[in-house]
């Protein structure tokens, strides 16, 4: 497998105004990885995201994905799959009409419609309007759409919310196959216990980077909980980059 990341933020920072979102931020992920994004509400973890997609012009540094800035990256949207709010339905959208419109705009078959529906869990459930999903189903459906055109690296956007204990249980296994697949996933969450049952590297962000490595150096092979750690982190306002290592060599 290649060492090179598949996903790399350089000193990336995004600044409104007076108001600092994102502060030199400098993370590689590789690929074959779960990776959680973790922080708390207003820690940069969208921002980073909107960045990372071409969705929001960084103020300094760069970010990249399979070696190329999303805008200059070929076929992006068949190589880069994405759930995230931002990505709302169509409207008056059912769930095989909304998975339709992405075939079609990403001109892939038909047939990778009932290919996503049938991993996601969604059998029986296409002929549902979206708007009357719950919120738990709206998840599957924004994985089932990220997933359409079998892409590389997965970014994902908080997508246990609203998961009932099954639904969990299920994203976790997905996750883990996706990732056995040799594909990056890139998990953006505040759910602590179920990142910690997931993912196998975490980065940490509060604005700027708190830290980057393995989740078993982060908790020490389990000795001490992720949750704990986490507010170690975010909490103390000591600079960590002395001691970050980034995913892409440990």
């Amino acid at each position: 497998m290649s060492t090179t990341p598949a996903i790399r933020l350089e000193r990336l920072s995004k600044k409104f105004k007076d108001f600092t979102a994102v502060d030199d931020l400098s993370v590689d992920i590789r690929a074959g990885r779960v990776t959680g994004l973790l922080g708390r509400n207003g820690a940069g973890k969208t921002t980073t995201l909107r960045m990372l997609l071409g969705l929001a012009r960084p103020t300094a540094g760069s970010a990249t994905l399979l070696g190329h800035s999303y805008g200059d990256l070929p076929r992006a949207a068949h190589r880069v799959g994405v759930a995230m709010d931002a990505l709302g339905p169509v409207t008056g959208a059912t769930v095989r009409g909304e998975l339709l419109t992405w075939v079609s705009y990403l001109g892939l078959g038909k047939h990778r419609v009932e290919e996503v529906v049938g991993r996601t869990g969604l059998d029986g459930a296409e002929a549902r309007p979206v708007a009357g999903c719950s919120t738990g189903m709206k998840q599957r459906l924004a994985l089932a759409t990220a997933l359409l055109a079998d892409p590389e690296v997965l970014i994902l956007d908080e997508p246990a919310n609203g998961l009932d204990p099954d639904g969990i249980r299920w994203l976790r296994d997905t996750l883990r196959a996706l990732a056995a697949e040799g594909r990056t996933v890139l998990v953006s969450s505040h759910q602590l216990a179920e990142v910690e049952q997931t993912v196998d590297d975490v980065v940490v962000v509060q604005r700027s980077l708190r830290y980057c490595g393995t989740l078993a150096e982060l908790t020490n092979n389990g000795e001490h909980r992720l949750e704990d750690r986490f507010f170690e982190l975010v909490e103390n306002s000591t600079d960590h980059s002395g001691s970050i290592r980034t995913p892409a060599h440990v």
